[in-house]
């Protein structure tokens, strides 16, 4: 009863985590709304019938409340498809048939016994919130990191409250069993799996805004998607990241980085205050000055100080007149000074160098799209980098005085409503030909072929839905359609977009804060990390680079895109890994102002002073 095309499927799951939040208005699946578990949630069940195509688990009676509990509804497919391009309804659709199977032929429901353990547990949370099932342990064991394998929990627990994670807390130290304390599971990284207890903190969504105080208080279950829409109700805005991942887990494991770092900050430039459950059990927070100095830093490895389980994040004030635009380049070099300049002019909310690879995944519904639109972007256009600035009228008004190349939102609009006519030769040659501009990307730029570019290329959604899947093309038509699906500002606050990042392959980012008055160090360490993966033959691509501390330093990420499932990319990967980790060693011993992110890990409350002033 096994489909291949399921388990296939199955396997390619991100774990990004997006079927569960509401970031397309389709709602999202009522089944896991109610009852909190992944298992329950598209992403879970995509886990479950993996495990039982592969004989992992048995078929439990949690197990089958959780298939009966789908409806099928659709909205999984909508999400994941915009973000992966996978189909996932057909897992759901085959896992109720394994079950209805299972019970047809009268097979064997395993029933699991509770231990003393699980019962003081259950004791703390109450008896629907601890658990030792493996149709919900299986959803908590793993993730397409390639550095760690599959580890199975004795136990998932899922607390309410701040005393209720006290109690967790007090009962593993009692019996001697490691915990880990899971976000919304969208780390990808390992870090969120333990062969103890998980503590999942997904029911912990309060969200209290003082708006007196430019502050909004949040419990560790709310994500930046949840909170960024709440808050923008009243003209706010916080700095987040991606848009699945729970906030204070954000900042607790390596504090905020966005484009809007430009002006907001990160790290513990976007915290007031956080309310910690210490290892011990102990609760302090941050203000205190008998707590632990979370504000300080340490150069290497440390494990976690504790668990969060509230944090006063700060409010920031949008006006009316924001826009985005973009400002194409060439050559990396000028790109980077162009952004420093700004930074440091402090013109501009949000700033980063964007890539090829980013920009066209950005842009496009599909990854055929995304390809070609690559290869017109770099090859045809001359555009290989683009600086994206959010700002306000004034900043835009800035900008225009220095440089008349400008990508504005209409323009942005228009290419991205009219891609499959975009990508064609006829139209290209149109722009090239133009008037003998020797770099074609300069004429796209002038208002004056404006209506020219919408009398030829037709831009609508309908036409844009073309290039999805045949079913999928009313949803996309009825989607883009909305004007904040072309809006640069809204795309970048909610960051809806930039998981499409892992739809090829699951995507590695190698991330490290760099001086950005050193173009040459830049340069070489992107060449670096392109080295290492070219000979272990890894996909791989220049991801972006942000301005911080107003033009001082920047945020640099390099991406390396790998399938999990395939054992040789995974071997291939581990192996570059290592030869990164020397490399970008070696750049922090000799050059000063490199910091890689993995010795921020668990300081993400540190000043960022702290680490980037050595």
């Amino acid at each position: 009863m096994i489909s291949e095309e399921a388990k296939m499927i199955s396997s390619q799951c991100r774990h990004y985590a997006m079927c569960k939040i509401d970031f397309l208005g389709t709602g999202v699946c009522d089944a896991g709304k109610d009852n909190h578990y992944v298992s329950y949630y598209p992403q879970g069940r995509m886990d479950i019938y993996h495990a039982l195509a592969n004989d992992l688990i048995p078929v439990t009676e949690r197990l089958i409340d959780i298939a009966n509990t789908c409806t099928l509804c659709g909205i999984c497919d909508k999400q994941c498809y915009f973000v992966t391009e996978l189909r996932p309804m057909k897992v759901m659709e085959a896992l109720k048939e394994y079950v209805d199977h299972h019970l047809k032929e009268n097979r064997e429901i395993a029933i699991m016994e509770e231990d003393a353990i699980l019962g003081e547990l259950k004791a703390v949370v109450g008896a629907q919130w601890a658990t030792n099932d493996p149709a919900i342990l299986v959803s908590y064991s793993n993730d397409p990191c390639p550095l760690t394998p599959m580890q199975m929990p004795r136990y998932v627990v899922m607390p309410k409250t701040k005393d209720e994670v006290v109690g967790i807390v007090s009962v593993c130290n009692r019996f001697n069993i490691p915990y880990a304390v899971r976000g919304n599971g969208s780390s990808v990284i390992g870090a969120v799996m333990s062969k103890g207890v998980v503590i999942d903190m997904g029911r912990m969504k309060e969200i209290e805004i003082d708006r007196d105080n430019w502050k909004v208080i949040i419990g560790p279950g709310v994500s930046a998607y949840d909170l960024q829409r709440e808050v923008s109700k009243y003209g706010l805005r916080v700095n987040v990241g991606e848009p699945s991942a729970f906030i204070c887990a954000n900042i607790m494991c390596t504090g905020i980085f966005s484009l809007f770092s430009n002006a907001y900050g990160i790290a513990a430039d976007n915290c007031i205050n956080a309310e910690f459950v210490g290892n011990k059990g102990e609760v302090f927070n941050l203000n205190e000055k008998t707590a632990p100095n979370l504000y300080g830093f340490q150069n290497e490895e440390l494990p976690s100080p504790g668990i969060c389980v509230q944090a006063s994040i700060r409010l920031h004030q949008t006006t009316d007149d924001e826009e985005g635009i973009l400002v194409p380049f060439s050559d990396f070099d000028e790109a980077v000074s162009f952004s420093r300049e700004l930074s440091m002019r402090r013109i501009g909310i949000g700033i980063g160098i964007l890539g090829g690879e980013y920009i066209s995944t950005f842009m496009s519904p599909s990854t055929q799209l995304a390809g070609k639109l690559k290869a017109v972007f770099e090859d045809k256009l001359g555009i290989q980098y683009l600086v994206l600035v959010i700002g306000d009228k004034y900043a835009v008004e800035a900008i225009r005085g220095m440089t008349d190349t400008i990508i504005d939102n209409k323009l942005i609009r228009v290419l991205m409503l009219s891609l499959p006519k975009l990508l064609q030769d006829d139209w290209i040659d149109l722009v090239s030909d133009f008037e003998g501009e020797k770099i074609p990307y300069r004429v796209l730029c002038k208002k004056e072929i404006y209506p020219l570019l919408e009398a030829v290329l037709t831009p609508s959604p309908e036409l844009l839905a073309e290039a999805v899947d045949e079913d999928m093309r009313d949803f996309f038509e009825a989607l883009y359609s909305r004007p904040e699906m072309t809006n640069l500002v809204w795309l970048n606050m909610f960051r809806i977009v930039s998981s499409r990042m892992g739809r090829y392959k699951h995507v590695v980012a190698l991330i490290v804060y760099i001086r950005l008055d050193r173009n040459d160090i830049i340069k070489a360490m992107n060449s670096e990390f392109k080295r290492i993966a070219d000979k272990f033959d890894i996909k791989n691509d220049y991801g972006f680079l942000t301005p911080i501390d107003w033009g001082k330093r920047a945020v640099l990420e390099y991406d390396y895109y790998i399938d999990h499932t395939d054992r040789s990319e995974i071997e291939r990967i581990q192996k570059a890994m290592v030869e990164v980790g020397e490399m970008v060693e070696g750049f922090s011993r000799s050059t000063k102002g490199v910091r890689w992110l993995k010795y921020i890990w668990y300081q993400g409350f540190a000043r960022k002073e702290s680490f980037l002033y050595t």
